[in-house]
Parts: structure tokens; sequence; C-alpha cells
């Protein structure tokens, strides 16, 4: 799925109203159906509900919504913000249809005492009102139990919202209500946020979002104002979606399904490749059995680890499939001599810093010229040396959560400012950065980046990464191309970890249940391809 810049927006709603063709108030109706229905979905008939509408088209959003719940037999409090008496066309005519709406009344620049009156008394007759907010405005009670749906401002703003717009949001976001935002929270930019106001953005549950995801709701700092988010396929035109270049993608179970390799019936082990794992040091073997498992598990035919030779016995014991060889050191890597050609190579996973280790990595460097796995404590050997990333073989896969990204290419103060710099040090060293994170990104050299969708936050466990270290090799190892190997593997350890979390809880899965679970992670993907 692409993800598209907010100023793209407009574009693809004018491409839709052209060529489908529909009238602009008949797609922002077809948009106001699908909030309305997950509203439906969500909320009982009895639930009160206080809506507040700018004046711009989320607002017209918001009116049409408020007109559908209406006549599903909601009872509605709604609020039309209007101080400079001008609202977009859309917007206007859904103020004029819901004011003629059965059962709502209509109030407009309404002093205290009257709104107050006339609030009470209509809502205990189940009628719905309807307040076009000019020059005065006299917050309504928000309580526990209230549903809040703001349409205040979506994809159009431009600038921080402030003034007594910014009073109303944060009125709204000092209340116990439940918060649903028409698509993004107002105040929320739909990319990057660094010089927003935090205070004048919307604190949403849930966010009903129009037909993509934006890219704010891929960065952990605005999951406060996100929530949970929505997608509401309001029927952009197919050809608008294809036709406008995008560098961002949101990968769906449908699309990693495709990238999955089906196999020969006369297959060999020999066939689907050999792998090896350069992991583990005295008291970090863990992670060296962690990945070599991983790596088994997502198919490679045959494993070998080169390890610290005090770990031959956990992991012969651990992983009697995987072949071990022993380092000439005891409790650390010292010497990496490559006596044979390997499918996929991976180095990190509880590697340890050693000064001989690091002269090793350095050697390693030097020999490879096929893509390498980076993860961990050999992302920690590259810290800075700026000139072995010269060095890596192109394609080469690292994998860092964001501290590591940090250290190794430089502190950041957003997650936006993160991901553009991933973004040109994959293009300037032509590598493949994982950038791992609740929606783990995936940064290939041309600049592309693409989110992934599985996974759970009680992956967040010792091991996890290792996992994920083992599953890239082993499709590495098995011949996949450097790209889909990195997509395809986050999402089957996303995956797997999801059937975890079903199975067990979030809280009490660890690593190993992650990989206990490639298997059912496979099948699932298949289940998309039947």
């Amino acid at each position: 799925m692409k993800i598209f810049f907010t100023n793209e927006t407009k574009k693809l709603d004018r491409f839709t109203i052209e060529n489908e063709p529909i009238s602009s108030i008949d797609l922002m109706e077809r948009a106001a159906s699908a909030v309305t229905f997950e509203i439906i979905s969500r909320w009982k008939r009895n639930t009160p509900i206080v809506v507040f509408a700018g004046p711009g088209n989320n607002g017209g959003d918001a009116l049409a919504v408020s007109r559908m719940l209406i006549e599903e037999g909601y009872t509605l409090n709604i609020f039309l913000f209007n101080p400079l008496q001008k609202l977009s066309q859309d917007c206007l005519k859904n103020r004029d249809r819901l004011q003629a709406t059965d059962g709502v009344r209509f109030i407009k620049s309404i002093k205290n005492t009257n709104y107050q009156t006339n609030t009470n008394y209509n809502l205990s007759q189940n009628c719905s009102v309807f307040t076009e907010v000019v020059s005065e405005f006299i917050p309504p009670i928000l309580t526990k139990g209230v549903l809040v749906i703001d349409g205040l401002f979506g994809s159009g703003l431009n600038k921080p919202l402030s003034g007594g717009f910014g009073s109303v949001v944060q009125y709204i976001n000092s209340s116990d209500a439940t918060v649903v935002s028409i698509d993004l929270p107002s105040g929320l930019f739909g990319e990057n946020n660094s010089e927003n106001i935090p205070r004048n953005i919307i604190q949403a549950d849930l966010t009903i979002t129009f037909q993509y995801p934006k890219l704010a709701f891929m960065f952990a700092e605005n999951e406060q104002f996100i929530g949970e988010w929505e997608i509401a396929d309001i029927g952009i035109h197919p050809d608008a979606i294809e036709q406008t270049e995008t560098k961002y993608y949101y990968i769906e179970p449908e699309e990693a399904a495709r990238m999955v390799m089906k196999r020969s019936r006369f297959v060999s082990k020999h066939n689907v490749g050999h792998a090896l794992l350069i992991a583990g040091s005295k008291g970090m073997m863990g992670a060296a059995v962690l990945a070599a498992r991983a790596t088994l598990h997502t198919g490679a035919g045959l494993v070998s680890v080169h390890s610290a030779a005090c770990g031959e016995t956990i992991l012969q014991t651990a992983v009697p499939e995987a072949l071990f060889i022993a380092d000439n050191q005891d409790s650390y890597i010292a010497e990496i001599p490559l006596t044979r050609s390997y499918s996929a190579i991976a180095v990190g996973p509880g590697l340890g810093r050693h000064v001989e280790t690091a002269r090793a990595f350095y050697r390693l460097l030097e020999q490879v010229k096929r893509p390498l796995v980076l993860d961990a404590d050999a992302l920690n050997l590259l810290n800075g040396h700026n000139e072995l990333l010269e060095k890596l073989p192109k394609n080469s896969i690292l994998t860092p959560h964001h501290f590591e990204f940090d250290r190794l290419f430089g502190k950041n103060d957003t997650s936006y400012e993160r991901l553009n710099k991933a973004k040109e040090m994959a293009t300037r060293y032509h590598i493949i950065i994982v950038l791992k994170g609740a929606n783990t990104a995936i940064i290939t050299p041309k600049g592309d980046v693409l989110f992934n969708s599985s996974g759970n936050p009680g992956m967040a466990t010792a091991g996890s990464g290792d996992t994920l270290t083992g599953i890239i090799t082993g499709l590495l190892a098995q011949g996949y191309h450097p790209i889909p190997a990195a997509i395809l593997g986050v999402f089957l350890h996303g995956q797997a970890g999801d059937i975890a979390a079903e199975k067990y809880s979030q809280e009490y899965i660890t690593a190993e249940d992650i990989i206990s679970q490639i298997g059912e992670a496979y099948k699932k993907l298949n289940s998309y391809r039947d």
C-alpha cells in the first residue's frame, strides 16, 4: 500500500472526481459513510456524542457523519466553528443538509443562558442540537462515557493551531471523553511535526483515516495523538493511486505473501542454502542459539555457527541441526576464516566487542563480496569507522534499533529526522537499513521506505532482534534478493510474534515463542495466496 504526503490528497481527490466521475460532495458522502460505519460498529445508540467541526472539508466530513448518525438513531450535540463566517463549499452544503435534518435544532451565535436551557431541553427530548459558533463558544461538559468526534482540521492544515482553536483542543484533551478523529487528529501534520505545538494537537483514542495511513502514524512520538488507527476505504480511483509516485509504502499481508518463493518437489538441503552465523561469546551464547534456530526454521538448508570455543556444548545441545565452528579463542571470536562458500553470512548476535573480535570483523569486510546481515555488536563495531561503511558489500542489511542507529550515524531529535537520515545513509552506502520499531522501516538503497504492518509490543523482549537476524539470514540463504529478504523477514518476524501473542499474551512471549511460530506465520501468509 502506498503512503502519500498529505499535500497529494487534493490531487488524488480531484483525479477521482474527474475520472470516476463523482461530485466532490458525493465523495465526501462516501468518506462520511465509512466513518459512520466504524462508529456504529463500536458505540451503541445511547452513547452521548459531541461533534466538533471546523470550517473546511474536515468539518464537512464531521457534519455529514453527524447527519448519518442522527438518521441511525443517535442523539448528538454538534458544534460548527465558523468565526470568519467562511465555510468551504462542501462544508456549507453539509451544514445546510444537517440543518434540514429531522430531529435537529439549529442555533447560531447563542448566548450562554439560552444555550444551556435549549441544550438541556432538546437533549432530554432526544433532539440533536446543532450550534454554529460565530462569536461565542460555551463548552459542553465532556465526561467519561461521552464520545467526541473531532473534525476540526484534517490534512489541509499547514501551521500549528493557536488562539481559539488551540483552546478548544486543550479543552477536549483535558476531559475524560473518548475521542475519535476523522482522517487526522486536529493539529497534527501528516509528516513532520518537529515544529508543531504538542499541547494544541488532539489526543485521539481512535483515528479513522482515509484510504492510506499517513507518514506521521509511523512515528512513536505521535502515538499519544493518533491512538489506534483504522483505514477507511473511500474509493480513491485506482489509477490515481497507481500513477502518483511515492517513496513510502505500508506492507500488507497480501504483499508479503507474494514474496514467498515456492519450493520445488526435488529440492535438497544444498539447494536452499548454507548460512554462516558469526555470533556468540562467553555469557552471550543465547543470542547465537536464537539466531541459529530462527535461520533453520525460516528454511535454510544448512546453518554453520562460528563462535567462541566455550559455546560448543551449548550450541550443539540447543541446536543439534547446526554445525559448530570453534574459534581458536575460548571466550571470544578472534579469527573468521572463510574456508568454504556460504549463501548468506550474518554477523553480530552476542558477538561482543573484544579488540581481537573487532579486528577479525574488519578483516572479514575486506574479504566478503556478497551482502552481509549485520546486527547488534557488528553495528557497534562499525561505530566511529565511516571508512568501513564504504567497504560494506552492496545490499548488505543493517538491522539497528534507534539507539544503535544514532550511535552509528549521529543523534536525531525526532523519528522523522532519523528516517530521513536513514534514507540518506542507505543511498550513500548502497545498503539496506532495517530500522526496528513498532512499524519497522525497511529503507532501500534507492531511498524507498517500506513500513511493516505486523508485530506487537510483546516483541520488545530480549533476543527478538537476534531472531530477526536469523530469519532474514535464512531467507538470504535460500536465494531471496536482499530487499525482499529484508521485507519478508521483518513481516514474518512480526507475524510470528502476533501468533505467539494471540496464543499466550503480549506480556508472556519470549524470543523462543516467536521462533516457535515461524511455521504458523508461513502458513498464514500462504493462505493469502490461496
